[in-house]
């Protein structure tokens, strides 16, 4: 294990040591190493009013396993449990699978821009509920979407464009009258982060600390909804080979009749902010060729 933990903290060096291009909220068009794995868990917590105007906290916890098949291509099975669609009771809310090819790399000595196109489908055993549309686990969804990220010596810049279809039974009825709900939105994100330590690398045993301020945005294509939200994080690298993400995300604008998770007043556009945790392990050349 020491010899992997070797290995990664070369492959970092030789790629203009990009940790801070590992966003918390967003992909970059980087892959995990090839023939290598990584398993995360991610917590998202958040506060939200009831009908009956109770506030409570909801939760979610996600467990994913990122595959590198070869340098440019990945796959990552995705599980979702929850009770932010149940009476405050955790259940297994959803699976999914999410795919990335990066099609597009120019790489120079601490910069590279890389491009990659992705994939996600996901199924959902939650009913249609809120107007905010993901691919998270929320609702049975497909996505489909373009990654553009540069890196210029510590600091690293990625935009996220991505076509997200729910693909819930309802919107096939036959019904002419007023939907409830919208399908098809246009969901992106611009993130950037930068490397605040260490000042230079030494030793695959130092710990990495960066910064990252996301932007987040959705906004619906067949239903009049929007909302942007910022998203500051921090983030630890232990060892060359763990991660420990802290964010918190928090709405900037949206349209105020939108019905999100995290509304603490109805039809007022006031929005409770959510904390994410989140740890992730990486183990290099754990598959053949």
């Amino acid at each position: 294990m020491k010899t992997y933990s070797i290995l990664f903290f070369l492959l970092l060096v030789s790629q203009g040591a990009a940790t801070q291009e590992l966003y918390v909220f967003s992909d970059p068009a980087s892959n995990v190493p090839a023939r290598s794995l990584s398993i995360k868990y991610t917590g998202k917590m958040v506060r939200t009013t009831d009908h009956f105007l109770h506030t409570h906290n909801m939760s979610r916890h996600m467990l994913e396993s990122s595959i590198g098949l070869n340098r440019k291509w990945m796959i990552r099975p995705i599980l979702t449990v929850s009770d932010m669609y149940t009476d405050r009771k955790q259940k297994l809310e959803s699976f999914g699978m999410y795919t990335k090819f990066r099609f597009y790399s120019a790489d120079e000595v601490h910069k590279h821009f890389r491009a990659a196109a992705f994939a996600k489908a996901v199924y959902s055993s939650n009913a249609l509920k809120y107007d905010e549309l993901t691919g998270d686990g929320d609702q049975s969804a497909a996505q489909l979407g373009l990654v553009l990220t540069q890196l210029v010596g510590k600091l690293a810049v990625s935009s996220t464009l991505a076509w997200n279809e729910v693909l819930d039974s309802e919107r096939w009825l036959k019904y002419d009258g007023p939907r409830n709900f919208g399908y098809s939105s246009f969901n992106y994100s611009l993130s950037a982060g930068y490397l605040v330590f260490p000042r230079s690398y030494s030793s695959y045993k130092q710990t990495n600390f960066n910064v990252y301020l996301e932007m987040i945005g959705s906004r619906g294509l067949d239903r009049k909804v929007y909302f942007v939200d910022l998203a500051p994080a921090l983030q630890l690298i232990i060892n060359s080979n763990t991660k420990v993400n802290l964010g918190y995300r928090f709405q900037l604008d949206g349209l105020s009749k939108a019905y999100r998770m995290s509304f603490l007043k109805q039809g007022t556009g006031v929005v409770s902010p959510s904390i994410l945790f989140s740890v992730e392990r990486t183990f290099l050349n754990t598959f053949r060729k």
